[in-house]
Parts: structure tokens; C-alpha cells; sequence
């Protein structure tokens, strides 16, 4: 009986107060309503861009989201025109969501979701066969517009080089000879890989927490328009390939191992999927579409792992150390090797003017080829393989050159300590950062 009155005595106090006795469900916020929105956009973007990759074969480089979602994709990817208007939709979606309704956090999300729906509306416009400028697929596809150099502005650069080589005539075919010296063996290739990788993920690990269970395959492969490959496969596993099909000189040891795997692609796909997908529950950077301002991050990041992590001479240095023995090559010339490769690297965004004009129909393909190895002093081997990679990718080629640029100058005004310059890059390998960020 004295629980029968203390259940009217309040009800009886809830009556005289005025409150209703069965409270109604509260309003969500505008924030909660526009966070509902980015998910909900996010998850159609991850759609969209798996069923893109059903219609174009390479376009999704990594997916380890929902497995329903690739199952449908792969059952019935839509037509591309109507993947063009859901681009559009999601984009015009996206637009709707009020930046005073967000975060900081969620604007930055915001702003990745509308660079990677750009790409996605450019490419699958490609695909219906629209045809773009080198620089306007450039900007939306990797959400930057390449600066194209004439090729002469490389003479200064070539007339250094020369004094660096020996002997007389071709440069290109003397840089050639010069650099045949420094092939590793076919059977010592392995162990001076592992080595290399096992380098920079020692240098990547004294500044950056890595996920738990982290770890790759490597395995060298022919027959491809790359030189190395990183297949991510979730969970923080990658598959590391090495193309055999041309000679591997001793620099792409740590080239290949910070580029490829750390700091490089396997550690940003890592944090992405640690940070990102699986502690915010952000579906998009699920899947990875390579034609996207991801590729932008990605690329250039990878590119300046390596001088982050060997700075200056310390990567000659390491190379004439522990490397140059397990190769079977002469540490005592290591020095000279080391001041060509460092001289070349001005010449990088040379390539970008020449694939300009070759697909723009301005060059044959042996004229790219001629060119090729005079700007960028590759073997003509090197060359023809560049120029398959340049028919296959086409303006992905300045996301290794602009992008390595903008990275450096990003992380480089954090300040000149080694510990500020890592943190810098761990920001950009582990958050939302688009090519607008690098400029801030």
C-alpha cells in the first residue's frame, strides 16, 4: 500500500506542476541533422564510386567497407549516365548542408566528400567520352591546376648535371651508363629490398604510432606500367609489388620502401582506416578511388616520406652503410651516385609538360620518348615505360611531383625540429586533408 501512494503522491505533483506525463521526444539538433546528412552522402558516395569501378576496371584502388555494398555493385552496377546524375545529386546534397552547422571536423569531412565528388563527376565524364585539357583534368580530377614549365626552363638543370657525369656526348645515354654501375643483382634484389623497407619503417615507427597488427606482402612481379604498387586490403595489410620488368638500381631501395610502405601508402591507408573509419565511423574513406584528390595526398605524401625520413645526406649515407654490401656493389662510390639522383630530382616536373603534349596529340610517341629521356634522363627502356604509364594514367603524373612539392612546403612550415616536421606529417596521412590544406 505505501508504494500504491507514493505512485499517486508524484503523479499527483507532476498534475499540479503542469508537465505531461509522457514527455515527447526532443527535436534534433540542426548539427545532429546535418552530421546525419554527411553520413547519409558518404554512404551513397560509397556506392557510387564502387559501381564506377565496376564500369571502369582499376578506378577503385582499395575497398574493405560494407561487403553488401560491393556485392551490388558487382550485380548491377548502374549505366554511367546515371552515375553522372548521382554524382550530381550527391554533389548538389552536399552543397545543401550548412557549414554553421558543422564542426570543424565536419567541415573538413564536408570539403573531402565535394573533392572526391568532383573527381567522380570528371571521370565519369570520360568515361562517356568528354575530352579535357591535360590542366583541366588535372584540376578535376586531383583538385589541382598543374603549372606546365616549357621544357627549356630544364636546360640550367641538364648544363649541372653534365659537369656531374663523366665522360663525352649523350647525356642521357652517359647518365645511363653511369647508373648501370649501381644495378643490384637479380638475386640480392629481396634481401636489399627488405632491408630498405625495414629501414624506413624503423624511421616512420620513432614518430608515428602505427596500428596494432600492421603488416605487408611483397612480391615482385612483370608485365606493368609501374614501377611499385601498394594493393591495401583493410585491417592494416598491404600488398606491396615490386615490377621487375627493368633494371632496379640501388636508390629504389628506400625509394620503394618509404614510398610504397613507410611513411608512405601503407601507412596512410592504415591511420585512415584506424582514425577514420573505424574511431569516427566515416564510410567514405573506406574505398579509395585512384582518380581522386585522395590520389593528390597520397602520392605526394609517399613521394616526401622519403626525404622526411632520410633528410639531406642521410639516405646516401644509409645506402653506402648496409646496403651497397648486401648488393654487392662498391659503398666507396656511393657519394657520386647520391649527388646525380639529388641533381635529377629538379628535373621531375618535366614529365608533366611532356605527357601534356603527348596526349594532347602534339607528340609522337617516340618524340615522348625522345624527350623523355632527355628531360628526365630515363634510359629508353625507362622511357617506353613511362609513356605506357602516362597512356594509362594520364594526369595522375603530377601527383607525384606538385604533390611531393606541396606536402614539403606544408609539413616544412611547421618548424624546422624533426619532431614538429613528423607531426605535421602524421596530420596530413591521418586526417580528411585535401590539396587545399597543403596551401594553408
Amino acid at each position: 500500500m505505501k508504494r500504491r501512494h507514493a505512485v499517486l503522491a508524484t503523479a499527483a505533483v507532476v498534475l499540479l506542476l503542469g508537465a505531461p506525463a509522457f514527455a515527447a521526444p526532443a527535436s534534433p539538433t540542426p548539427a545532429a541533422v546535418a552530421s546525419a546528412s554527411l553520413d547519409r552522402i558518404a554512404v551513397d558516395y560509397v556506392k557510387l564510386t564502387l559501381e564506377a569501378g565496376e564500369r571502369e576496371p582499376g578506378y577503385v584502388d582499395a575497398y574493405y567497407g560494407p561487403r553488401e555494398y560491393l556485392t551490388v555493385a558487382k550485380t548491377a552496377p548502374r549505366p554511367v549516365f546515371m552515375l553522372r546524375k548521382e554524382a550530381d545529386r550527391l554533389r548538389k546534397l552536399l552543397a545543401k548542408v550548412a557549414d554553421k552547422d558543422l564542426s570543424p571536423d565536419l567541415r573538413r569531412r564536408k570539403l573531402f566528400l565535394a573533392g572526391q565528388l568532383k573527381a567522380a563527376q570528371t571521370r565519369l565524364a570520360m568515361l562517356a567520352g568528354d575530352k579535357f585539357s591535360f590542366q583541366d583534368e588535372a584540376e578535376g580530377l586531383f583538385g589541382v591546376r598543374p603549372v606546365l614549365k616549357p621544357l627549356k626552363s630544364y636546360d640550367p638543370i641538364l648544363a649541372r648535371i653534365d659537369k656531374l657525369v663523366p665522360g663525352k656526348g649523350d647525356l642521357a645515354a652517359r647518365v645511363d651508363a653511369l647508373q648501370n654501375r649501381y644495378v643490384i643483382p637479380t638475386d640480392k634484389v629481396e634481401a636489399v629490398m627488405r632491408a630498405g623497407i625495414a629501414a624506413c619503417k624503423a624511421k616512420t615507427e620513432e614518430h608515428i604510432k602505427l596500428p596494432a597488427g600492421e603488416r605487408f606482402d611483397l612480391e615482385f612481379v612483370t608485365k606493368k606500367p609501374w614501377s611499385g604498387y601498394n594493393w591495401y586490403k583493410g585491417d592494416a595489410h598491404s600488398l606491396i609489388q615490386i615490377n621487375t620488368d627493368l633494371p632496379i638500381y640501388i636508390s629504389r631501395a628506400l625509394d620503394l620502401g618509404c614510398h610504397e610502405g613507410y611513411p608512405g601508402h601503407h601507412v596512410l591507408n592504415s591511420l585512415l582506416e584506424e582514425k577514420l573509419t573505424k574511431e569516427k565511423g566515416w564510410v567514405e574513406f573506406s574505398v579509395y578511388p585512384l582518380f581522386s584528390p585522395q590520389s593528390f595526398i597520397a602520392e605526394g605524401s609517399a613521394n616526401f616520406g622519403i626525404e622526411l625520413a632520410f633528410p639531406g645526406q642521410a639516405k646516401t649515407a644509409f645506402e653506402r652503410d648496409k646496403l651497397y654490401a648486401l648488393a654487392g656493389l662498391d659503398p666507396k662510390t656511393a657519394e657520386v651516385y647520391g649527388q646525380l639522383q639529388d641533381a635529377k630530382a629538379a628535373l621531375a616536373s618535366a614529365s608533366n609538360t611532356i605527357a601534356a603534349d603527348y596526349l594532347a596529340g602534339k607528340l609522337t610517341k617516340d618524340q615522348a620518348v625522345q624527350l623523355l629521356m632527355k628531360y628526365s634522363l630515363y634510359s629508353r627502356g625507362g622511357a617506353e615505360k613511362r609513356v605506357s604509364f602516362i597512356e594509362t594514367y594520364r594526369s595522375y603524373v603530377i601527383n607525384y611531383n606538385i604533390g611531393q612539392d606541396m606536402v614539403r612546403d606544408h609539413v616544412y612550415r611547421a618548424g624546422k625540429s624533426e619532431a614538429a616536421r613528423w607531426k605535421a606529417m602524421e596530420h596530413v596521412i591521418s586526417e580528411p586533408t585535401t590539396p587545399a590544406d597543403l596551401r594553408k
